[in-house]
């Protein structure tokens, strides 16, 4: 079993609120970006533009879930682990844990289906990604 893929976030003062802590909304972002890192650090640079564009696979999410813990400001960098969880026929849930100075700030999971991008119709996990995937799978 692999590591978990560590994604870096600078957070700036643009990203918080007048109680000086990242927006609510902000957090999703980090973690989908962190996801897209995930996938960029496995397809040899190519990220969700690139599957979408290039490969015609989407992978629009149809769940999302998040627990807060520790508030995220711009004192340290915002380590998010990314991880999957689960590969299903048609689906694959991520897990992000982010991380500010030792400190877990949040974590969830977020589950996409795969489709044919062009069409916006399902499709089964190409065997390229499934290749990909499986090895990397762990536990929540």
């Amino acid at each position: 079993m692999s590591d978990p893929y560590q994604h870096e976030i600078n957070v700036t003062w643009g990203d918080c609120d007048p109680a000086k802590i990242a927006y609510t909304a902000r957090l999703p972002y980090f973690a989908l970006d962190a996801i897209n890192g995930w996938w960029e650090a496995h397809l040899d640079g190519d990220g969700w533009f690139q599957l979408e564009l290039d490969r015609n696979v989407g992978t629009p999410f149809v769940r999302m879930e998040m627990d807060f813990r520790s508030p995220v400001t711009p004192r340290h960098k915002l380590i998010c682990e990314t991880f999957p969880v689960k590969l299903g026929t048609k689906s694959i849930t991520f897990a992000v844990r982010g991380y500010q100075d030792g400190t877990l700030c949040f974590d969830g999971l977020f589950t996409c289906v795969f489709t044919i991008a062009d069409q916006f119709k399902s499709q089964v996990v190409p065997d390229d990604l499934r290749r990909i995937v499986e090895p990397r799978i762990r536990a929540a």
